[in-house]
């Protein structure tokens, strides 16, 4: 029996990256994104070449009706959740300066990044508690966080924010679920080289140049999902609620 893992925002990017490796462990791998399927029909067939069992489908994690399907299809296709991956994620439409910020872009982004990872979380601890016992543990859970969430950013304040909350999320989750067999970790990428950087890469490569990062280069989608694939292995038995930066060192502080 393999297990089965839901990786949300899994169809490009970080995500993506994630899915692959977590398929190459010999997890079956289940997608959420919200675009349809035939977007990514290339990164799907890539995952059927390399022998990877894979379900799509097609919703949002702010949707309480798109996290019930999806925890349908993951059960009708695969028969039990084992891991979750909480990869979805956005940033504000607009940077705008924090005395800018708008009711709405604060909505989405708070609706996305940390009520949807935290209602998903709670659909599928319920789901992990539920069923046999079969692997180790009976779950692991990886909240993909952000440096974010302690580094000042005032010109996308929604999203810092949103990932202060995720980290909450995480250590709330990690308490509560312990007693249950299941794992939470927290993994927090700093400036990886995505969609997302693309808009700022003239700032990021002008403060890799300075040195503002120990390791001097940009990080990759696939520095992230080495670590989550560690954290969803079988080795990891006795910590639970931590973070671990995926981020070149920027966290050290540094005179």
């Amino acid at each position: 029996m393999k297990r089965t893992a839901i990786i949300t925002g899994g169809s490009r990017g970080i995500g993506y990256a994630i899915t692959r490796r977590l398929g190459q462990e010999g997890m079956n791998v289940v997608i959420l994104s919200t675009g349809g399927r035939e977007k990514y029909q290339e990164a799907l067939d890539r995952l059927t070449e390399e022998g990877i069992d894979w379900l799509y489908v097609q919703g949002g994690v702010q949707d309480a009706a798109d996290r019930e399907k999806l925890i349908h299809a993951a059960l009708e296709r695969f028969g039990r959740i084992d891991v979750l991956v909480n990869n979805a994620g956005v940033a504000p439409l607009v940077r705008s300066d924090l005395l800018e910020m708008t009711e709405e872009s604060f909505d989405r982004v708070i609706g996305i990044n940390t009520k949807g990872t935290l209602f998903l979380s709670q659909a599928v601890a319920r789901q992990m508690i539920a069923q046999e016992k079969v692997f180790a543990h009976k779950g692991v859970i990886v909240n993909i966080g952000s440096c974010s969430a302690e580094v000042s950013s005032i010109s996308r304040g929604e999203y810092c924010i949103s990932k202060a909350g995720v980290a909450m999320v995480t250590q709330l989750f990690a308490d509560r679920l312990a007693p249950e067999d299941i794992l939470v970790h927290e993994v927090r990428p700093g400036v990886i080289a995505t969609d997302m950087t693309e808009k700022v890469k003239a700032k990021y490569d002008a403060l890799i140049e300075e040195g503002v990062f120990p390791i001097h280069r940009w990080g990759t989608p696939e520095d992230v999902a080495e670590m989550v694939a560690l954290l969803t292995s079988e080795k990891i038995g006795y910590t639970t609620g931590n973070y671990i930066d995926v981020d070149g060192g920027f966290h050290i502080r540094r005179l």
